[in-house]
């Protein structure tokens, strides 16, 4: 999420009040909030087309067939490695949108290995859909680094305006930039990143993002006008969108169940995740989970769900058999996870700090953290790399 310093620890604000706050939060932080972005609280939403209640029941052409129609998440077990990743070395990226460096963690040691210069702030490091690069995002700059991650090191960056977050579509035909400054989602060539279609649309700060099981269309994040978008990614054409039930919203990662029928949204001022049935597109309801909710992971065997919670230093479980929590972890000394992923066998958690300059190691058994290390300023959407899975959708790793 584009950076706002603390904002959690204050009172909620009235809608009145929200673009006044932003404003503040942008000019006190060194990451930014995306430009000169307000938020627009309480807007209309001019009317859009409605989905239809029933989904599709042919996939997105081209997109690869599911493992197992019954859990979205088959690939993704435990040393799964697709053969292209399989001799790549194992290591964490994350980028430092303060210091415009990406840290590179040898998670066998817990040691920083390498700093890598990059552009002007960077926000998230993300595997491309055929795994072979890691892009990663310099929404300041205004470019995105592409790195090798068989030997590690950066190549010519390449022009692409306002990278905020980027996805890919399940069928490897397009990159989506989530443009937050410019009001876009910009369909670019997923190798050359050349423009193929630019989608303006009417909610402030489009920020993360899931797909439906066929692939068929998508659902999106507006952090600053407190909305959800839903796209038809064949058509690339807004079919719903709908403003969260709660003042003051701010949604952040989206992420939907191993069974394809329910999608969570993290929201960072609502202190929990959004319920929804992505199909229907109707009202969702929200669960507390923690101050500051904010990222969202699937473990290993489809089981749970780990939500970090930024503003009180915590991780919850969702067990997602029952839909309940189950549990919830404390870092050692407190901290602010945000963003990251889960290491190859499943057994350890990795998440960025994001007002800590650290990035902690959580034993995703006991809930223990392993490791506290100390890392440039400003660490966001750091990516574990390789990651089992046939190909990425994006953000810091969504593998089917």
């Amino acid at each position: 999420m584009a950076d706002r310093k603390r904002i959690h620890d204050r009172p909620r604000p009235r809608a009145r009040h929200r673009a006044a706050l932003l404003a503040v939060a942008c000019a006190l932080t060194a990451a930014g909030c995306g430009g000169a972005e307000t938020g627009r609280a309480g807007h209309s939403p001019r009317p859009v087309e409605r989905a239809p209640v029933k989904a599709a029941t042919s996939g997105l052409p081209g997109m690869p067939p599911l493992l197992d129609e019954h859990d979205l998440y088959a690939a993704d077990r435990p040393g799964k490695l697709a053969p292209q990743v399989k001799d790549f070395p194992s290591r964490i990226y994350v980028p430092n949108t303060g210091s415009d460096t990406v840290s590179v963690i040898d998670p066998k040691t817990y040691k920083v290995i390498e700093t890598i210069p990059v552009g002007v702030q960077p926000q998230h490091v993300v595997p491309s859909w055929d795994l072979k690069t890691l892009w990663v995002n310099n929404n300041r700059g205004h470019d995105l680094t592409p790195i090798d991650p068989a030997t590690g090191k950066a190549g010519k960056p390449v022009k692409v305006h306002d990278p905020y977050n980027l996805y890919f579509t399940p069928n490897g035909k397009y990159a989506v930039v989530m443009a937050s400054m410019d009001r876009q989602l910009v369909f670019r060539d997923p190798h050359t990143m050349e423009i193929r279609k630019t989608l303006p649309v009417n909610c402030g700060g489009v920020n993360h993002a899931d797909f439906s099981p066929d692939g068929r269309y998508f659902i999106v994040s507006c952090e600053f006008s407190g909305e959800l978008l839903k796209v038809d990614t064949e058509k690339m054409k807004v079919i719903g969108q709908e403003k969260l039930p709660f003042e003051g919203a701010m949604p952040q990662d989206v992420k939907i169940a191993p069974d394809g029928k329910t999608w969570y949204i993290a929201d960072m001022m609502a202190d929990g995740i959004w319920i929804l049935n992505g199909d229907t597109f109707t009202q969702p309801k929200l669960m507390p989970t923690g101050k500051g909710a904010h990222g969202l992971y699937v473990s290993r065997d489809s089981r749970y769900m780990y939500v970090s919670n930024r503003g009180e230093g915590s991780v919850s479980r969702l067990d997602f058999k029952t839909g309940a929590l189950i549990g919830k972890w404390r870092i050692r000394g407190g901290g602010s996870p945000d963003m990251g992923g889960l290491s190859t066998d499943g057994k350890v958690l990795w998440l960025s700090g994001r007002y800590n300059s650290e990035v902690y190691a959580l034993d995703t058994r006991t809930g223990a953290t392993l490791a506290k290390i100390p890392v440039g300023q400003g660490p966001h959407g750091l990516a574990v790399y390789p990651q089992p899975g046939r190909y990425s959708l994006g953000h810091t790793g969504i593998f089917r």
